[in-house]
């Protein structure tokens, strides 16, 4: 019967992934959808709380659970990052090995890290694996089959933790995932799955050259493992029954490998080698036997093996007369290796549906956060371009009271120009709409500063509290320091208040011009014949209406408009050019493992925008050829204007009125990119709001917690050490001394030196024979004398050795 060991799964306790993977989803995927991740939530939550209850099932199933949210970590990991400072999930996790004590667990971890879940999960799922192949039939071919399979999948698991644990936590792990403790339980599940494969032969009835290096195989595996086992730093780690269970099957392993190799020295006529293995796996078995106690399962192979050397001597005495050779010149058995490190393939799970699909990976989101930036900047510098040339034309053209000049030739009514620019103001509300914008400004810019000043209020007092217990604990405050986690949220908070502060300075400068210009946007503002009441009265100049300059000024003013119907053709396309980055830059995350955003921006961008960019120089050139022919047409037309004081006063008036149309326009869109501004800033400031509130909630959580096990810690931990037993109330002393029956003595020291099979969960210690008489239990063979094992002990360097008789290579 075989008996495999089964690693125990670690224990967690439940959380709640919905609010802070929600609160994240909304401050970065601004442009998700609730329903993309609402449902999805709901369902990792319930996955998870599966995941705990279904772990105690020893079936596949139970594993096929384990997989699937495995592999939901696994895909959430580039999406929505659980960390510290990011998405603050605290997982909490018991060490596998800890029995506990009387209060709670002596050695649990909890870190907020999605890589510290990931990694106590494959722990469980190649704990399950172990436990899954452990209870497996091994007469069935399929049994084997399933068992060397999983047994190999836990060791490819384990060999991986041993690597990564490490760079996983970044801090003291529990003693179950300690780098020494993976290695050696990968060691032996692979022992465990070469004696699946060993078991199988049997069952097949191979040959016996290849079950005898199968079984040594299967014995230095177990070798290995014991020696992985026996390290100081986690010896006493393992339940009671492991480590005398693994130096049995090392010895009864090797013990099988002489007897089937035996067997092919008797097929080749060789019957003193034959004897000799025999009596070599006899002496094996019976070391095995020794060391094994209650465990020991090859009780059939020892019979064997015995019935087969007594025939093998006795044919040797009356047949062949054969002389026996020595153990250590008998040819080496040689090794089948068959089991080895199995890791399985990502996902885990053949029937995986990743519940995020539709949320990008977070770094094609923080690839496209950034082209979306690199397009702003280059259709605002682009659309800069244009409108400051517009507002150059514009100045221009006011200063030389144009179109205006061309159409008050009479020098009494209200030039054209001049009406279509008053109603066009009219009917985006004239001053009184300039009026209401600049007095919204300052509530929003306060309700603004008010969430940011919350936002670092929140910051610093976390700050403060961490530092006040960190002072009173001094190191047994082991949490990270605020200041490390708070940085990127300070830095973010620092982006704002400066955005902020740069506003303050636009608004400012958009107040002195509104007032630069208030007089000739009030005017246009009112209706036509209060217009024509305010402007003042000229002679008239009827006899230039026809003139050839005039036409020609007329001709100009017409590309003048041209000109700028054209640039807001240029600046739509600007605005509203469209893009398909995410299937470009999903498709260099998937072949490349990486995004060169920058690259692929830049090729993009370039495809799009050179051909307007082009557009953009050409016309700011043909603007600049256009206003030297305006220029130079106004001075000839001025010339042959008669001019006296009340033409010039009403020409003043109306080169006013121009340049207050055109920066009532241009006050009317910053106002209302500011309003836009400062209403777009505020979800911004929200969320950080949001961020930072919800960061303090799970760091209040934390240090409660901690302020609990602390205190917990503090309880019960005992003033001083209690005074040493009197002489005379003892017993006698040492190992050897009477021990007495009933409760309440303490336990007698472990001898040092040498291998020893004493088990402290028994209630009393074996006596040796001469002493039997006062124990309740019969006698095991506790002592080394008994056991057959060397006085001294295993040796200390390298891998401790079994004593095994009459072979050089052990002693």
């Amino acid at each position: 019967m075989a008996t495999y060991l089964a690693v125990p799964l670690k224990k967690t306790y439940e959380v709640d992934f919905a609010k802070p993977l929600r609160s994240f989803i909304q401050n970065t995927y601004t442009s998700a959808e609730p329903d993309d991740y609402n449902s999805a939530l709901s369902e990792f939550n319930k996955l998870r709380n599966l995941m705990i209850t279904k772990s105690v099932d020893k079936h596949e199933s139970a594993l096929e659970v384990l997989y699937r949210y495995y592999d939901q970590l696994i895909a959430i990991e580039n999406k929505l990052p659980i960390t510290e400072n990011q998405i603050r999930v605290l997982f909490k996790w018991k060490d596998a090995f800890d029995e506990g004590s009387l209060f709670s667990g002596r050695r649990t971890l909890a870190i907020a890290s999605g890589a510290y879940e990931r990694v106590c999960m494959l722990f469980n799922i190649a704990a399950l694996q172990s436990q899954i192949a452990a209870v497996q039939n091994n007469d069935s071919d399929e049994g084997l089959k399933t068992a060397a399979k999983y047994f190999q999948q836990a060791c490819g698991i384990y060999g991986h933790l041993k690597d990564v644990v490490m760079s996983h936590v970044q801090q003291d792990p529990t003693p179950d995932i300690n780098p020494d403790t993976v290695s050696a339980l990968s060691s032996l599940m692979l022992a465990q799955a070469q004696e699946a494969f060993y078991r199988k032969a049997t069952n097949d009835k191979m040959k016996d050259a290849m079950i005898a290096k199968l079984a040594y195989q299967t014995s230095e595996l177990y070798a290995d493992a014991m020696k992985l086992m026996q390290l100081s730093s986690i010896r006493d780690l393992w339940p009671r029954d492991w480590l005398s269970t693994v130096v049995m099957k090392q010895a009864a392993f090797h013990g099988l490998a002489e007897y089937y190799q035996s067997q092919v020295a008797a097929n080749g006529k060789n019957y003193g080698e034959q004897i000799a293995r025999l009596q070599h796996a006899q002496e094996l078995l019976n070391a095995s036997q020794t060391r094994g106690g209650m465990t020991f399962s090859f009780q059939n192979d020892v019979s064997r093996v015995k019935r087969a050397l007594d025939a093998a001597k006795k044919d040797n005495d009356f047949i062949y007369h054969e002389k026996i050779p020595e153990v250590k010149n008998l040819p080496q058995i040689g090794k089948a290796v068959i089991a080895k490190p199995l890791f399985p393939p990502a996902p885990f799970s053949k029937n995986f549906t990743d519940l995020f699909e539709k949320l990008v990976p977070l770094q094609v989101h923080e690839a496209l956060v950034a082209f979306e930036n690199r397009k702003a900047q280059i259709a605002n510098t682009e659309i800069g371009r244009l409108r400051e040339s517009t507002q150059l034309m514009n100045g221009v053209l006011s200063s030389l009271n144009l179109p205006a000049a061309i159409e008050d030739l009479t020098g009494q009514a209200v030039p054209q120009s001049v009406i279509e620019k008053g109603e066009q103001l009219q009917q985006v509300g004239g001053v009184d709409h300039i009026v209401k914008l600049m007095k919204e400004l300052p509530e929003l810019l306060s309700r603004n500063r008010q969430i940011l000043d919350e936002c670092v209020r929140l910051l610093d007092d976390e700050e403060k509290s961490d530092n006040q217990l960190r002072e009173q604990f001094k190191e047994r405050w082991s949490r990270t320091k605020s200041d490390v986690l708070t940085k990127p949220m300070r830095e973010e908070a620092a982006k704002y208040g400066a955005i902020l502060n740069n506003a303050v300075q636009a608004d400012r400068i958009v107040h002195e011009k509104f007032e630069k210009h208030k007089n000739a946007i009030s005017i246009l503002s009112k209706p036509r014949n209060e217009m024509e009441k305010a402007l003042p009265s000229a002679s008239p100049g009827a006899a230039l209406q026809s003139s050839p300059v005039v036409q020609q000024l007329r001709q100009h003013m017409e590309a003048v408009e041209t000109l700028k119907a054209e640039r807001d053709v240029v600046e739509t396309e600007l605005k509203e050019s469209k893009f398909d980055m995410t299937s470009k830059f999903m498709a260099a995350l998937a072949g490349e493992g990486l995004i060169n955003e920058e690259a692929l921006s830049t090729a993009e961008l370039d495809r799009v925008y050179a051909p307007l960019r082009m557009q953009v120089s050409d016309s700011i050139h043909r603007q600049e050829t256009l206003m030297a022919l305006i220029q130079n047409a106004n001075t000839e037309f001025c010339n042959a204007k008669s001019s006296n004081q009340s033409a010039a006063q009403r020409e003043t008036m109306l080169k006013d009125l121009a340049s207050g149309f055109d920066m009532f326009m241009e006050l009317k869109g910053n106002l209302e990119e500011g309003t836009k501004f400062y209403n777009d800033l505020t979800p911004l400031l929200v969320r950080l709001q949001s961020k930072i509130s919800d960061f303090c909630f799970a760091r209040k959580t934390e240090k409660d917690e901690l302020m609990s096990d602390l205190q917990k810690q503090i309880v019960n931990t005992p003033a001083q050490p209690p005074p040493a037993t009197p002489q005379y109330q003892g017993y006698g002393s040492g190992w050897n001394a009477p021990y007495p029956q009933g409760q309440g003595y303490p336990m007698p020291a472990m001898p040092t030196g040498g291998y020893s099979t004493y088990n402290p969960y028994m209630s009393y210690p074996q006596a040796p024979p001469h002493q039997q008489g006062g124990y309740p239990y019969p006698p095991q063979g506790y002592h080394q004398q008994q056991m057959g094992y060397p006085q001294q002990g295993y040796p200390q360097q390298g891998y401790p050795q079994p004593p095994y008789p009459h072979n050089p290579q052990y002693r």
